[in-house]
């Protein structure tokens, strides 16, 4: 599965080439996917990015896979969006993952996708075991005559920004300090489902969302942006209150995600919905009274489209 802007194809397929996860799209790999397009830009090839789904640990050791941070759809538009070419989504499995280094270099860097050029990080591992290093990788690239760029680490106040940096921030529900290390607001998709309806009773109505594929920031109530296709097909976006943990006040104890698009009427049951967190307003809290609760939800409705307001409008790409 690729998508590309035409400047790359299977049949044609000399390009200059970064291997990763891009778990996230931060800043670490939005430098990476710069040098990558001015390289390939000073080549006049295409540049291509190629990760992999599902991440290969989720293969290799199941129960400690780390959360997703993007969807390799919402990977692919935001690698995309910086300038990238074509974006392969390599499917990991068993196979793959045997393939020793060499043989991933010769077979897949070389054979399959005509690397002319490298681009890596300086943690760059390959191939079975993650033998493979960038100092592997300089050794094969020289015998080859393939030029490698190996990219620094991108500081963040004073240290690597990482995919498991942001995990460790969204699960502190630090969504702003996490947001300034990546190159589009955390996003988190899911499809609209019935739920028990008290937000419509107290005049807030929400929907609810399901299958979300990757990691819930931590509970609490976020402003965020609502993406939905309306009827005729075009994209909506909405300022939006969302809130993520159980309904305490109603001893519930299942953990929900609830969006109230903060204006819209409809409805959105079945719909996909794309929500976008820019920052985190309060923590998840139980409330003795039905008023005293709505007081709260007039509260953390008017600051959230406050906060959506002031971030302007969003930026593409637009996908999950």
């Amino acid at each position: 599965m690729f998508s590309a802007t035409g400047r790359w194809t299977p049949a044609a397929p000399a390009c200059v080439v970064s291997v990763g996860n891009f778990d996230g799209v931060h800043l670490g790999h939005a430098t990476i996917a710069r040098r990558l397009v001015d390289r390939a830009n000073a080549l006049g090839l295409p540049a291509v990015a190629v990760t992999f789904h599902p991440h290969p640990a989720a293969i290799l050791r199941p129960g400690e896979a780390p959360a997703a941070l993007t969807t390799p759809r919402r990977r692919a538009d935001l690698l995309a969006a910086l300038g990238v070419d074509a974006v392969i989504v390599q499917p990991a499995d068993r196979r793959l993952l045997r393939q020793e280094a060499e043989a991933f270099y010769t077979d897949m860097l070389r054979g399959r996708l005509g690397a002319c050029s490298l681009v890596e990080g300086t943690d760059f591992h390959f191939g079975a075991g993650r033998r493979g290093d960038v100092a592997l990788l300089g050794r094969l690239c020289a015998a080859d005559h393939v030029d490698l760029e190996v990219v620094p680490p991108v500081l963040h106040d004073g240290a690597p920004v990482s995919s498991s940096r942001l995990r460790r921030l969204l699960a502190a529900g630090d969504i702003a300090a996490a947001n300034r290390m990546l190159t589009a607001p955390y996003r988190i998709t899911g499809r609209v489902v019935e739920g028990a309806k008290r937000g419509r009773t107290l005049g807030f109505p929400t929907a609810n969302l399901a299958a979300i594929a990757t990691l819930l920031p931590a509970g609490g109530v976020y402003a965020a942006r609502a993406h939905l296709t309306t009827g005729d097909g075009g994209p909506a976006v909405w300022p939006a209150a969302v809130h993520v943990g159980p309904s305490v006040s109603f001893g519930a104890t299942e953990i929900a995600v609830e969006v109230h698009l903060i204006g819209f009427r409809g409805d959105l049951y079945g719909t996909t919905l794309h929500v976008d967190f820019l920052e985190r307003l309060r923590d998840t809290r139980r409330f003795s009274a039905v008023p005293e609760l709505v007081a709260q939800l007039t509260s953390d409705t008017s600051r959230a489209a406050e906060v959506v307001a002031a971030a302007g409008p969003p930026a593409s790409p637009e996908g999950a």
